[in-house]
């Protein structure tokens, strides 16, 4: 089982080397021989496609691997908890030096810090002010746009720069910032878990060790691992040390990303007595708004870099992204009025349902502050649960790392046998089709071949008689 998730990484490594996007400094490609024919692999397609298929056959082998884990842990033996960390910890070593894989942010990340260590706003400018290579493999699109991040990662790239200016050291750095928030994670799931009577090991199983998380989270560098690490985190100090340390936490994950900061209504439902009534909802959303924003802002000021990153949060939906409802759903809607002749803007109904959808997303929040149970673990839980649910499914731009805001909420509940089907599927296919969401745009060959691939393997993976004895296995040890 651990043997076959490493050869599985290992894959994902050697094939993503090929199909990666990488900067002509890239060390690996001048290692002699090795980095000839490294450079020869990449320059065809047949053998990107070939590589392409490498990293599926990697990440099923981990997906394979992850399901035997789950259905081990969900036996019940002595130091579950143990072996999963130590499970998690030697599929992800393979890729802790390898390039960002299948999205091309993390060398964005890596322009992003050395624009704040040339003291140069990445608020104000894009990387394309910069040149040499750290700018040679940010991708086009996002050259010449500020940063939508908040300043805690800048800070981090901002230090990393200070020492190098090589891209492939920079984003190792900013990878080993995600995994320190797969480690918070790993800290604070169990602890969640127990909360909610589910099981520490399981639910840990299901989200330090899945496809989601290796293919994402770790290969893929993105900040949302250590946006959620912190949130998940907060929640246990709000409950365990005081709300004033959750709401402080709660600042932080919004000062990576936005959304982050919602885990501030878990945040104040679990620090209240049970039962509070409006006006002590009402006071303590308060404070914890005040420690929060005071965070965020705060950290901005400290830094130097300010609060530009209000304006750059409408940078990422200047693009379309098929997995986000509202705009799927507007862009039928603008189809049909263009079909009709309604003669209206190209992007008035795709605008029309992403405000709508914005509204239901706070409307969420809003009834969940006031309205959800107080001084319960487990509800606070499925509150932050539910709200980050509701921004996925609403948000106007979503891409497969989105669901590592959410996923962890929903791990850690006592799931129904259902649910946890479902939590196994999504973490699966979010996994398997991570290669094919951004990082091969425009190399139809590949992307057709390779959603062969997984159409292919996924049934295998889920479907079986095998597959479904492992998930049936899985829920016996569920409390419902």
């Amino acid at each position: 089982m651990l043997t076959r998730g490493v050869v599985g990484s290992v894959l994902v490594l050697a094939g993503g080397l090929v199909v990666s996007t990488l900067p002509w400094s890239t060390p690996v490609l001048h290692w002699g021989g090795f980095g000839e024919l490294l450079r020869t692999l990449r320059g065809h397609e047949l053998t990107r496609v070939a590589a392409l298929l490498v990293v599926l056959s990697g990440l099923a082998l981990l997906a394979s691997a992850w399901l035997r884990l789950c259905r081990w842990v969900a036996t019940g033996p002595v130091g579950a908890l143990e072996d999963v960390r130590f499970a998690t910890l030697v599929w992800s070593a393979p890729l802790v030096l390898a390039p960002p894989l299948f999205s091309r942010d993390g060398w964005s990340y890596a322009a992003q810090g050395m624009l704040a260590h040339l003291g140069i706003s990445p608020y104000e400018h894009g990387p394309g002010v910069l040149t040499g290579p750290v700018v040679q493999a940010v991708d086009p699109m996002w050259m010449h746009t500020h940063t939508p991040y908040g300043p805690l990662p800048l800070v981090f790239g901002e230090v990393f720069a200070a020492q190098t200016g090589n891209p492939w050291l920079l984003v190792t750095g900013h990878r080993a910032v995600a995994l320190l928030g797969l480690v918070m994670l790993a800290w604070a799931v169990p602890r969640l878990a127990r909360w909610c009577g589910a099981d520490p090991a399981l639910a840990s199983a299901l989200v330090l060790a899945s496809p989601l998380m290796v293919a994402n989270g770790v290969a893929g560098l993105h900040n949302d691992l250590l946006m959620v690490g912190l949130m998940a985190c907060a929640l246990v100090l709000a409950a365990e040390h005081g709300w004033a340390w959750g709401a402080a936490l709660g600042g932080l994950a919004a000062a990576v990303k936005v959304p982050g900061g919602v885990v501030c209504i878990g945040v104040v439902l679990v620090s209240l007595p049970v039962a509070a009534g409006l006006r002590a909802r009402l006071r303590r959303t308060t404070g914890v708004a005040v420690v929060a924003l005071g965070t965020l802002l705060g950290l901005g000021v400290v830094s130097g870099l300010g609060h530009g990153w209000v304006e750059g949060l409408t940078v990422p939906g200047v693009i379309n992204t098929p997995l986000s409802l509202t705009t799927v759903v507007g862009g039928l809607g603008d189809l049909g009025a263009r079909l009709v002749g309604l003669g209206t803007d190209p992007a008035t109904f795709r605008d029309l349902a992403r405000t709508l959808g914005s509204v239901v997303a706070v409307g969420v929040a809003g009834w969940v502050a006031l309205r959800w149970d107080t001084g319960r673990r487990d509800r606070a839980v499925a509150a932050v649960a539910l709200v980050t649910g509701a921004l996925v499914l609403t948000s106007p731009v979503v891409h497969l790392w989105y669901l590592l805001w959410t996923v962890p909420f929903f791990a850690v509940q006592a799931l129904t046998r259902r649910s946890a089907a479902a939590v196994v599927a999504v973490s699966v296919v979010a996994g398997m089709v991570s290669p094919l969401d951004s990082s091969l745009r425009g190399a139809w060959l590949a992307i057709a071949m390779g959603s062969v691939a997984v159409a292919a393997v996924l049934p295998f993976l889920l479907l079986t008689p095998g597959a479904r004895e492992r998930v049936s296995r899985l829920s016996e040890r569920l409390p419902i």
